[in-house]
């Protein structure tokens, strides 16, 4: 796993897996959790990391729900979840959703765990709206599209955009089986003028990108989206699974 520092309150840690991105931000006595990585032995040295570096957590926060994004209860069991109203609905309608899968995961790649995930206390969040840190404030918006929940934070302090699964270097966009492309082309839009002032973008998936980079990387995401379903594949994003994605983006339109 490499953890890299955007600013002094902000650090993000990529998984050796999928490139998942796991965001500490702090203010003062103030920090949360991000999203997490994916492997056990990563989960592991999270909370190494976070009392290391001086970055305290008073609870957790998720971009969505799909299930790579949720473990970070199995790093800090203690901690409540915080998401947007819309994740907090999808997890009460897919109740196991996400334990089924991550057990699916470990199936495959046989990976071992200590134990099972638990989601515990969850706390619904308004988005759009405002979450306290310290002295600063986070502002939460709506990301719909990818899936029919989730939310990006914007860290204005430190100029930092943490995005969940849109804006990646290494992925095209996703639309899963509850997303839709109209609602995947609205989020962009309204991240569009977010991701033009910020210094970094951390997406769901990738390394951390500089502002300029993830703006023409949101923009080339929309011509994709607007093309479908004759759209290439972008230049830096035509592998083998990334044409599989695009073949399932097809079959959503």
């Amino acid at each position: 796993m490499k953890v890299v520092g955007l600013h002094p309150d902000v650090l993000v840690a990529t998984s050796r897996f999928w490139q998942t991105t796991c965001t500490l931000v702090r203010s003062g006595d103030e920090g949360f959790i991000i999203d997490s990585p994916v492997l056990p032995d990563e989960l592991d040295v999270l909370p190494a990391i976070s009392e290391q570096a001086s970055f305290p957590v008073s609870g957790l926060l998720a971009t969505h729900a799909d299930w790579d994004h949720l473990l970070g209860r199995l790093a800090f069991p203690g901690a409540a979840l915080g998401v947007a109203e819309t994740t907090a609905a999808r997890l009460r309608a897919e109740p196991g959703a996400a334990q089924r899968e991550l057990r699916d995961f470990d199936d495959e790649h046989y990976v071992e765990r200590e134990r099972p995930l638990a989601l515990g206390e969850v706390q619904p969040l308004p988005v759009p709206g405002r979450l306290d840190i310290g002295s600063e404030v986070i502002e939460l918006h709506p990301t719909e599209g990818h899936t029919t929940d989730g939310m990006a934070l914007w860290l204005g302090w430190a100029g930092v955009l943490v995005v969940g699964d849109y804006v990646s270097p290494v992925e095209i966009p996703w639309i899963s089986e509850t997303g839709s492309v109209s609602a995947y082309l609205a989020t962009l839009r309204r991240l569009e003028p977010v991701v033009a002032e910020a210094a970094h973008v951390v997406p769901g998936h990738g390394t951390p990108l500089d502002g300029a980079r993830a703006l023409a990387i949101l923009r080339e995401d929309i011509a994709y989206l607007e093309g479908l379903p004759g759209s290439p594949l972008p230049l830096a994003r035509r592998s083998k699974f990334q044409q599989k994605i695009h073949d399932e983006n097809l079959t959503r339109l």
